[in-house]
């Protein structure tokens, strides 16, 4: 504001000059216009909120704060002009018409120029020294809007943009020169740049193209937000993110069929057991959308269910529904809660999402394993048949087929029993859908490999040649959703999971794409070590989703039906009364007998030493006195 007192009638003066071709022109006559530009300038600018501008941060919006600011002095300059050629004397001199403009131009480009000037060297001063040097991949307007915002941060310092598009190649933008992809890697020596941030909007595939050949260099590499959370104002481009698996894998995810997604659902009473899981919290929130009539939530963790219970209730404020939502504490394994639960709710549509997934977990806790997977889902299904409850749908698992683990022993049951229950059940039709791994859910590899990069590593790969199928949650949600609108009876859902992924080439791009590189024999300078620390109890090195070939497709290009063969009730129902009895008096080589009698392809020698009983050891414990 002082600079502005000062140089405001500076501006003037020089007008004056400019306009006489005088550098000491006399303007002692026209006083009042000089008392005008600051009495009416300082506080116009004032008012306008220029004042309150902090100058290391200042936009756009500035600018126009600056524009009405020195119109509406230069008017007023210009009405005391108009006064003294109505009210002059004839020994007056003339007030030159054109000083207001000139003096409009110069105000201007002092008020801003000096503080765009002050901008630049405070950006330069402060934290110069720390801050980083990036790429912005992508010279869009996308990628213009985020270097203007990292210049007004003081952690990045922009160098250059990366384009494909040879039209723009050694064009200048916003300041920085666009040069061609092929000119990245001498950049990045030339600046010692670390990162390369992508500021693209493309198809998966597009940007699945540019992560491939950013990876061969060794830089970190991060991303703006997706498209759909920018435009929902979840995310700005200021929140940057590394590369996910997602990105790593290119999935081209299929739009949902908006009939398929509300057919089982919409207008129903809909039940997810497993509601605080991954999964179940996932469908939750997917089926919360589709507007059922009301959503029930079954989970035995009193975190989880609260967790995903409150999350919906915030949803549902904020987007104006009226779904009633309840929340049931127990447990699949106590058939009277269930019974009740389906009852007093009038449940209509059942997704069976509860289930002990971990593989090693379950091959040490091998009865608890059986009495949640297994006789979980048993009770479950026979109280859905008393209830009437309409569908019941399974999430199943790529190691249910084959199965060399408990865990897909005991899924492979339970899908044997739906499969069996199906032939005795006219009310209600049973499926189940079956897929692979999915990112982000608790225990996956790639939040574990990421932790293990951030803590210098070692990373932890059970295997060399070991693969994995890869879906993201969201994606299998809603495919889970609309397969149980394609039920028929008994069905088994297979969904397509694309390509099997190696876990050590994921392992080894992970930290490509965090700007490290993997230390082995042939690369001993390398910053993260690879362990194999060998394939756990009850692991393959390579996952199935079909025991047999019988698959054909439906109405959604990424559901396939499968038939494979299963035991009739009657033969099942006496099976399972036996592993139950084996499970309560804990005898471990009757159920290791019984799992690979009854599932096909079920191999557990491996498994020999875990399922043997531990000896009984007899502590004496003594009362104090």
């Amino acid at each position: 504001m002082l600079a502005d007192l000062f140089m405001l009638p500076v501006c003037l003066y020089l007008a004056f000059a400019l306009r006489l071709g005088d550098w000491s022109p006399t303007v002692v006559s026209f006083w009042p216009a000089f008392l005008m530009c600051v009495c009416i300038g300082i506080p116009t600018f004032g008012r306008l909120g220029l004042y309150h501008q902090v100058v290391r941060y200042m936009g756009s919006h500035a600018i126009v704060v600056m524009i009405k600011g020195t119109v509406a002095t230069s008017a007023a300059v210009a009405a005391m002009a108009l006064y003294t050629y109505f009210f002059r004397t004839p020994t007056d001199p003339f007030f030159p018409r054109s000083v207001p403009v000139i003096f409009s131009l110069l105000a201007f480009l002092y008020v801003a120029g000096s503080r765009f000037a002050v901008r630049g060297y405070l950006y330069n001063l402060v934290g110069s020294s720390a801050r980083e040097p990036v790429i912005v991949y992508g010279a869009g307007s996308t990628g213009i809007e985020l270097i203007r915002l990292l210049r007004q941060q003081a952690d990045y310092q922009p160098i250059a943009f990366i384009d494909d598009d040879k039209k723009l190649h050694r064009s200048s933008l916003d300041g920085l020169v666009v040069f061609p992809p092929s000119a990245l890697e001498k950049l990045l020596k030339d600046h010692k740049v670390g990162e390369v941030l992508v500021a693209v909007s493309q198809d998966v595939t597009g940007r699945r193209k540019i992560i491939e050949f950013l990876e061969s260099l060794a830089v970190r590499v991060r991303l703006i937000p997706d498209l759909s959370e920018l435009i929902s104002g979840t995310a700005n481009l200021a929140n940057l993110r590394d590369v996910g698996i997602e990105d790593l894998l290119g999935r081209d995810e299929v739009e949902p069929l908006p009939h398929l997604l509300a057919g089982s659902v919409q207008s129903q009473n809909v039940l997810v057991t497993g509601a605080g899981g991954s999964i179940g919290s996932e469908l939750c929130r997917q089926i919360l959308q589709q507007k059922p009539s009301m959503l029930v939530l079954l989970d035995m963790s009193e975190f989880g269910l609260f967790q995903i219970h409150r999350e919906l209730e915030s949803t549902s404020k904020a987007q104006g529904l009226t779904v009633p939502i309840a929340v049931v504490l127990g447990s699949v394994t106590d058939a009277r809660l269930l019974k009740r639960t389906f009852s007093r709710y009038q449940v209509e549509t059942v997704y069976h999402a509860a289930a002990y997934k971990h593989v090693s977990l379950v091959e040490n806790n091998v009865i608890q394993g059986v009495k949640n997977n297994t006789f979980g889902t048993l009770y479950a299904t026979q109280a859905a048949i008393d209830c009437g409850v309409k569908r019941f749908i399974l999430i199943s698992t790529d190691k249910a087929v084959r199965t060399t683990s408990v865990m897909g022993a005991t899924k492979r049951m339970s899908e044997m029993i739906l499969q069996a229950l199906q032939d005795e059940s006219k009310s209600t039709q049973f499926a189940m859908v079956r897929f692979g791994n999915v990112l982000g859910s608790s225990g996956s590899v790639v939040p574990l490999f990421t932790e293990q990069i951030e803590q210098g590593g070692p990373i932890m790969v059970t295997h060399p040649e070991v693969t994995r199928y890869f879906m993201t949650i969201s994606e299998a949600a809603q495919l889970v959703l609309q397969a149980a609108s394609l039920v028929h009876s008994g069905d088994i859902f297979i969904l397509d999971m694309g390509q099997p992924i190696k876990i050590l080439d994921l392992a080894h791009r992970m930290v490509r794409l965090k700007g490290l590189s993997v230390r082995d024999e042939m690369y001993p300078q390398g910053t993260i070590e690879i362990e194999f620390t060998g394939l756990k109890p009850g692991e393959k090195l390579h996952e199935e989703l079909l025991v047999g070939g019988d698959v054909t497709g439906t109405d959604h290009r990424k559901i396939m039906r499968a038939k494979e063969h299963y035991p009739s009730w009657a033969d099942l129902s006496g099976a399972l009364n036996t592993l139950e009895e084996a499970c309560t008096t804990f005898d471990y080589g009757a159920i290791k007998t019984f799992i690979e009698g009854l599932v096909e392809g079920a191999d557990l020698e491996t498994q020999l030493e875990v399922l043997t009983p531990m000896p009984s050891k007899v502590v004496d414990i003594k009362r104090p006195d």
